[in-house]
This record gives structure tokens, C-alpha cells and sequence, in this order.
């Protein structure tokens, strides 16, 4: 692969919702370009960049894939990004590292959930993009409806560049809006000059006012010029259109059929003129010796800096770290420092990844992405610069995973096995998680969604060869009294020699702090229980209050007073104080008005205005409380509402199916409730039958 200088690089991310066709596009970039020698199709599992065997399998993307594409003397960096929800940490990894983006619309199902999520990614990050409309070659396409929903949508920004001309209902050729003239498709989406029918005057008139208006807004001059009716040269529309695309100003929409190659080679002229190089967009960290802003802006004259913002540990492959070079020239015998860890890294090696193919190279200039092999500290999100000048770069933000459920080895002894091979899984994944919840014995695997967690269990069978099953979580309830009481509990054995003799009298009340397990004090008078067994005493409790009388429950907010008891001066011990305190808890506990509580969680569900209804009605038969509505001014409402946990289990696949995968949700843990007396009648009966059956 040659070096390319930073001028020379574009950045660019494929965006879309699941199914639009940003693989079958990339495989298309590849192929004309010259980088594969043959076309691949995902039906067939020979894509460049659907290259796991799982996306194989399922014929989606799961993760992104880098694909540089050289074109007319600019290297495009191509990033292929999963449509899917449950994959968004892919895909708001690759945003981080790209320059500008293609949301890629299929021209058959229109603007879906996935365009408008993926032009919401764009304003955040503020990325210049164009528009593809796919599947062109299809019949009953209509490329005009989709420019009207994108405008409804988008407004006055949307701007056609092309559009298609049909004969027979077929996709044979375009007409280009800036040079107002029409090209016939030939052999291998090569094209030839062609006339404009005249059933599409009116539209070419249209779409190419739309563009001049765009055009005219970029200066004074061109406003006169506009109004005075003058016309604009080709180069002066491609320059001013350059400027709107790259400030956002204006959105460009193309379309083709990636699968005939028509359209494609288009799209790449489009993106080398009118997308900006990485010199041409903002790049800031903070210089640690100084504490300073370090303008980074992708400039190769300055210190070397990198930003690692994704890592692939493939038992196969090996681990990757891919960097996107934010200042300076990186070479393959650098030294480099992990300004996270405080560690350097000798690199052997540089590369640049095609799909799953490294490809060596000798250097890596400030814009410009590639991997590096095998740096031991280094992880997703960590900044690499030189040891004198060290910058850090800010982190990605990566979405929280809120879907989650048990999981547990199928054979024993697999146990190790399992959590290395997580281990790996995260390093690659930001959007894994696993979590040790002991009170509970259970191990709890957090993702994405159903679908995401499924593939991880799939993953770990074929990469690392590990059976794993995935059941429904605990809920973690809590147990507590609500009454007073008064017992003794006396624990008496005489078996030749020393007996055993402990007797305590003890009151048992509420608290009132759910935090703390318990608060003990002692009023003993005339040292009916001598002090040298209070702590004996505690340790009953301590041992008492990690599994309740109730339920096998931890128990929260008990008061244990000792106040009166006996002891003998032979047979009396520490062991026999705290079994006579175990007697006492078990039935002063239970005859205190004991109760479940369980867990409420304070959760934000944002859905479109015009779901709110539908997630309202939902929320209340998962037992929620609504707590308020808030618009978010872009047409979505923000309900919050007080759930119990019990409630929320697969509640992301709910909230997909009754919007259409736009609503969105997060919830964070705020308190225990007592829990309805036909939930902890169930639940006491449930426990029992786990506990007789030895479950825990």
C-alpha cells in the first residue's frame, strides 16, 4: 500500500439502517478501484468486510471494517459500518475516527429509523455527508419520493446531484444536476454522454434551482449574481458546493446500484471533490506537561500524536489497535507513548487493514488510519504520542448497554476459559460488560440488545471453543422488617466434658436506613452477657443478615439491641454466644412483620411524539409510576418514570417493536420498595423450591 499525504486522505464512514446496502456499496468501491480482483456478494459471504463467520452466517454486519480505496491519486478510507442497534458502539466508534459520512438509503424501503439515527450521529459529531440512494435497478423504485421524505425531514439542506433515467422501467443512466447533462451506462458502470428525455425537464429545472440557491448562499457576489439571473460555470457550482458540503450547509444526494456497479464510481469522484481531508477539520487534545489545548488539526509538522479508536483480538488474526494519526508522520520503528498507562510501545510493524488482510506499510501521515500489531497496554480510547510531548486526545463516547442477562458454563471446570475469553471479547466490544453480582450467585452479561448477546454466546463457542447458556437474571431483592419484636435465643449442648452455653434476650426493630444490613448496640446491665462475647454476638448477625429467614434474601435496615441474657463461667464460648444470636434473629426476624423489597430503577425512555401513548400504557402495566413527559424539541418525548427491576427484563426488544427501533432508553438503580404481597408470595415460594432444590 503507498503513503499517502494528509491532502491526499479521505475519511469516510457508511452509514444506514441495517439492510440499506452500505456492504454491498464497499464491496463495490473495492472491486472498481482495483483492490479485489472480484465482485462479492453478502448472500454468498465473500465480502470484503463481512469476513466473521458469524456475519457470514447471518449475512449483516456486525463489526466495522476499514477498506482504503485508491481513486484518481486520493486514498479513500472506506468504514463499514453495522446498521443493526445492537451494534452502535461499532458504529459510534468508526464516527470518532471519520472525516465525513454516506448514509446510504435503499431506494425500495425509503428513509427508515436507521437514516434518521444515523443523520442524528452526523449533527453530533458535526460531519459533513452525502446521501446513496441503492437498489436503483429495481423497478419500483422511486428516486423522487425519497428526496421528498428526506426534505420533509431535512428541509431546505437536502440537495439532489444526480438523478436517474429509465427506459422501460429500467435503470439505465443519470442525468448530472451540476453539469446539466445526461450519461447512459455501458460495460462495468463505465458511462457515455447521452440526451436528457424530455419527459424529465421539469425535474432537472428543479433539483438544479434547489442547487443555485445553495450555490448562491455562499457569498454576496454569487446572491447578485443569482438574482441578476447570471449563470454559474460548472467549476464555480463544484467549488461553492465543496464549501456547503463540508460546513454541512448543504447535503448532496446521489444515488445507484451498487450490485451493477452504476452510480459508484460517481459517488467516488463526489467524495475525493467534495469531501474535506482530515487537515481541513479540528483535532484538540491536551498536552499533560502543560495542562494546555494541543491544536493537533491533523497536522504533519507537529509532534507525532494517535488516537486508538478501535482494537480486534481475533485468535486467528491476533490483536489489532487501530489508530487514526492526529499530528506528525508515524513510522513503523517508532517508539511510542501510551499517555494513559505511562508506558512506551516499541512499534515493529505498520499496517494498513483491507477488510481482514494487513497489508505492511513504512509510514502513517497525520490523518490518515492504520493498525498496529500487538501492543500489549494498549486499549480502544487510549491516546499514543512521543514520551517528551504526550497528548491526550478525548475519548469516544460509546453507549451504555442496559439489555443484560445470567450466564453460566454448560460444563464445569470451564469457568476460566469463559472469563479470558470475555476479557477479549471487551477489549474489543465497549458495549460488553460483565458484571459479578454476588449476593445473588450469578454472573450477569451486559450488551446491546437480545441480539447482540446471542451473537457473543455464539462467538465464544466458534472463536474459543466454550459452551455458555444465558437464562433470566435474579432480581436482587432485599429483606427487612417492619415491625417490632422481642425474643431470646438460647443455644445449650452437654456432650461429657465441656458443654456449650450462650443466652442472649434481644429486641429487633427497624432501622430506617436501607443502606446499612444492620446497626447493633448493646444496653446490657450487671454483665449478664460479659463484653468479651459482644463481638461473638455481631458475628451472628454479620453471618444472619447475608441470607434472611424470609427468602435467602441479604437482609437491610434490621436494629439488633442486646440488652439481657446468661452465661455460664465453664461452658460459655464465642461459638455458643453466636449460635444462641443466630436463634435469636431467625425468630425475632419473623416475628417482626418481615418483607421483600425489591429494587426500582429511575428510567428515561425517549421515544417519537407519536409513541408516547404506546410506551405510557406500557410503562404502567410493568407496574411503572410516570413521573413526568418532557419534550426534547426534535419531535421525541422524554417520559420518566420509576420502574420496579422485576419489570424491566427484555424490555429492549419491547420498546424496538412498538416504535419501529427508534425509542431509546436508560435507567440507573434509585431505591428498594416494598414489594406487592402476590410478588413476594411468589417469590418466597420460588425461592424455596431453588433452595430445596440446592440451586444456590
Amino acid at each position: 500500500m503507498d503513503v499517502f499525504r494528509t491532502d491526499r486522505i479521505r475519511n469516510v464512514v457508511l452509514l444506514g439502517h441495517g439492510g440499506a446496502g452500505k456492504t454491498t456499496l464497499a464491496e463495490a468501491m473495492a472491486y472498481l478501484s482495483g483492490m479485489t480482483s472480484r465482485l462479492g456478494r453478502v448472500e454468498d459471504g465473500n465480502t470484503v468486510s463481512d469476513y466473521d463467520k458469524e456475519e457470514i452466517k447471518r449475512h449483516f454486519s456486525i463489526s466495522t471494517t476499514l477498506i482504503p480505496v485508491q481513486w484518481n491519486k486520493v486514498k479513500v478510507n472506506v468504514l463499514d459500518t453495522p446498521g443493526y442497534f445492537d451494534f452502535v458502539g461499532e458504529v459510534e466508534e468508526a464516527v470518532s475516527a471519520a472525516d465525513a459520512a454516506i448514509i446510504v438509503v435503499s431506494g425500495k424501503a425509503g428513509v427508515q429509523v436507521g437514516t434518521q439515527k444515523a443523520w442524528n450521529m452526523c449533527e453530533k459529531y458535526k460531519l459533513p455527508r452525502m446521501i446513496f440512494v441503492t437498489d436503483m435497478d429495481l423497478d419500483d423504485v422511486s428516486y423522487r419520493k425519497v428526496v421528498e421524505e428526506l426534505t420533509e425531514l431535512y428541509g431546505k439542506k437536502i440537495a439532489p446531484i444526480h438523478f436517474p433515467i429509465r427506459e422501460d422501467g429500467k435503470f439505465v443512466g443519470y442525468v448530472n444536476v451540476v453539469k446539466q447533462a445526461g450519461r447512459k451506462y455501458v460495460d462495468k458502470g463505465k458511462k457515455e454522454p447521452c440526451d436528457i428525455p424530455a419527459y424529465l425537464d421539469e425535474y432537472l429545472e428543479k433539483y438544479h434551482d434547489i442547487l443555485m440557491e445553495s450555490v448562491a448562499e455562499t457569498s454576496e457576489e454569487f446572491m447578485d449574481r443569482y438574482f441578476e439571473g447570471d449563470e454559474f460555470s460548472v467549476e464555480e457550482v463544484s467549488a461553492a458546493l465543496a464549501v456547503n458540503v463540508q460546513d454541512a450547509s448543504v447535503v448532496p444526494v446521489c444515488m445507484g446500484s451498487p450490485v451493477n456497479l452504476r452510480g459508484v464510481s460517481n459517488l467516488l469522484d463526489d467524495i475525493c471533490e467534495y469531501f474535506p481531508s482530515p487537515d481541513k477539520r479540528p483535532c484538540n487534545g491536551i498536552a499533560q506537561k502543560t495542562s494546555e489545548i494541543f491544536q493537533a488539526n491533523y497536522d504533519f509538522s507537529k509532534a507525532k500524536s494517535a488516537y486508538v479508536w478501535k482494537t480486534i483480538v481475533d485468535p486467528f488474526l491476533g490483536k489489532y489497535s487501530l489508530i487514526k494519526v492526529c499530528s506528525g508522520v508515524i513510522k513503523s520503528d517508532d517508539t511510542l507513548y501510551n499517555v494513559e498507562k505511562g508506558e512506551e510501545e516499541r512499534l515493529n510493524k505498520l499496517y494498513v487493514l483491507e477488510g481482514s488482510r494487513p497489508s505492511e506499510v513504512a509510514e502513517l501521515h497525520a490523518g490518515d488510519i492504520g493498525a498496529i500489531a500487538k501492543l500489549n497496554s494498549v486499549q480502544t480510547g487510549d491516546s499514543l504520542a512521543t514520551k517528551a510531548m504526550p497528548i491526550q486526545y478525548p475519548k469516544a463516547s460509546i453507549s451504555v448497554p442496559y439489555t443484560y442477562k445470567r450466564y453460566k458454563a454448560v460444563k464445569k471446570g470451564d469457568e476460566d476459559k469463559i472469563s479470558q475469553a470475555l476479557a477479549r471479547m471487551m477489549s474489543e466490544d465497549q458495549t460488553l460488560r460483565t458484571v459479578n453480582d454476588s449476593a445473588n450467585r450469578q454472573t450477569l452479561l451486559y450488551g446491546m440488545g437480545d441480539q447482540h448477546l446471542d451473537i457473543v454466546i455464539n462467538k465464544l463457542k466458534e472463536r474459543y471453543k466454550v459452551d455458555v447458556e444465558l437464562s433470566k437474571p435474579r432480581v436482587p431483592f432485599r429483606e427487612t422488617i417492619r415491625k417490632n419484636s422481642d425474643v431470646e435465643g438460647k443455644h445449650k449442648k452437654q456432650s461429657g466434658g465441656h458443654g456449650q452455653y450462650g443466652h442472649v434476650k434481644m429486641r429487633f426493630e427497624p432501622s430506617g436506613n436501607l443502606d446499612e444490613s444492620y446497626v447493633f448496640e448493646q444496653v446490657v446491665v450487671g454483665g449478664a452477657v460479659p463484653k468479651n462475647y459482644f463481638p461473638a454476638v455481631e458475628k451472628g448477625l454479620q453471618e444472619c443478615v447475608q441470607k434472611g429467614p424470609l427468602a435467602a434474601y441479604p437482609v437491610v435496615g434490621v436494629k439488633a439491641t442486646l440488652y439481657d441474657g446468661s452465661f455460664h463461667p465453664v461452658d460459655s464460648s464465642e461459638m455458643a454466644f453466636k449460635m444462641a444470636t443466630i436463634l435469636a434473629f431467625k425468630k425475632g426476624f419473623m416475628d417482626a412483620s418481615p418483607v421483600l423489597l425489591e429494587p426500582i430503577v429511575s428510567m428515561k425512555v425517549t421515544v417519537p411524539d407519536k409513541y408516547t401513548g404506546d410506551a405510557m400504557g406500557d410503562l404502567n402495566k410493568r407496574r411503572g409510576r410516570v413521573l413526568g413527559m418532557n419534550p426534547d424539541h426534535q419531535g421525541n418525548t422524554i417520559i420518566e418514570a420509576d420502574v420496579p427491576m422485576l419489570e424491566i427484563y427484555g424490555y429492549s426488544t419491547d420498546l424496538r417493536s412498538m416504535t419501529g427501533g427508534s425509542g431509546d432508553f436508560s435507567y440507573e438503580f434509585a431505591r428498594y420498595e416494598q414489594a406487592p404481597s402476590d410478588i413476594q408470595a411468589k417469590e418466597i415460594e420460588a425461592r424455596a423450591a431453588n433452595l430445596e432444590g440446592a440451586d444456590d
